[in-house]
């Protein structure tokens, strides 16, 4: 994505239409939108033909780019888990360990990054009811790797909105929710973790579409994604119209919603009463 964003901004550049682009590298116009949203492999030579025409003679800048083009064809470790995995997850994964600023709201059950291993699991079995006990256990696996992006050294900033319908909600036994609400407690701790709970007293509230995801990466040429999964798809929004609808509406949650200690605070009285 990153690549395809900044082959169409040197394209828009020189005024260069997608049609032409594609007649450069024998290709169609609707394989040039494909590459431009990173949903295909890039070939080495198209990438250098298309600098060519895009009138970048500087060495230095082709050959980061040519860099990228081969990082690009790189599979992630994500990818071994593709057996178990809905087609449309392994790109939510990549963009998920690219980004430097993860911003989202759930409502169903906790946020995939902040559960424990039994919580995990309770999850994936209820969701996957007549998966075999292996592959739930590399479901499992997977979102526990998937964490390790918070302990990272670049670890990413991480804000999250959780209504209290998902810690309520139990998923497990009474001892699999009391360590899953600890364990909330113990991350939101962690600097780059900021977490908030909308509580039910708050009454209705912006997050009523449901559950979403905005990712910002570090690139300032690549634009906010706004992740929102869907019984059997997901959908990437990028434009930056929809991208600020989700903005919004999350800004008015985190306003709206207690601060982050007075969360925890709420989050310590439900394991009393668990």
């Amino acid at each position: 994505m990153l690549l395809g964003s900044q082959l169409r901004r040197l394209r828009e550049a020189r005024g260069i239409t997608r049609e032409a682009a594609g007649y450069s590298i024998r290709a169609s116009e609707s394989k040039i939108s494909r590459m431009e949203l990173g949903r295909v492999s890039f070939k080495t030579r198209d990438v250098e033909d298309l600098l060519t025409l895009y009138g970048i003679t500087d060495e230095q800048e082709r050959a980061s780019l040519v860099s990228l083009a081969k990082e690009a064809n790189v599979a992630g470790w994500w990818h071994s888990y593709s057996d178990v995995l809905p087609s449309w997850f392994p790109t939510y994964v990549g963009l998920e360990g690219a980004a430097s600023l993860l911003r989202a709201y759930e409502v169903q059950f906790v946020h995939g990054l902040l559960q424990t291993e039994e919580y995990a699991r309770a999850v994936v079995r209820r969701g996957m009811k007549s998966a075999s006990d292996a592959d739930v256990e590399r479901r499992v696996a997977l979102r526990l790797e998937r964490q390790k992006y918070l302990l990272a050294e670049n670890a990413p900033e991480f804000h999250v909105v959780l209504d209290e319908a998902a810690l309520r909600r139990p998923y497990g036994d009474r001892a699999v929710m009391r360590g899953q609400l600890q364990h909330l407690i113990d991350v939101s701790e962690r600097p780059n973790v900021r977490l908030q709970v909308v509580p039910f007293s708050m009454g209705g509230h912006s997050g009523e579409s449901g559950a979403f995801t905005i990712l910002s990466f570090p690139e300032s040429d690549l634009s906010d994604v706004v992740y929102l999964e869907q019984l059997t798809s997901a959908l990437y929004l990028d434009k930056p119209e929809d991208v600020a609808q989700y903005e919004k509406a999350l800004k008015e949650l985190q306003h709206d919603s207690p601060g982050p200690a007075e969360s925890r605070d709420l989050l310590r009285g439900l394991l009393q009463l668990s």
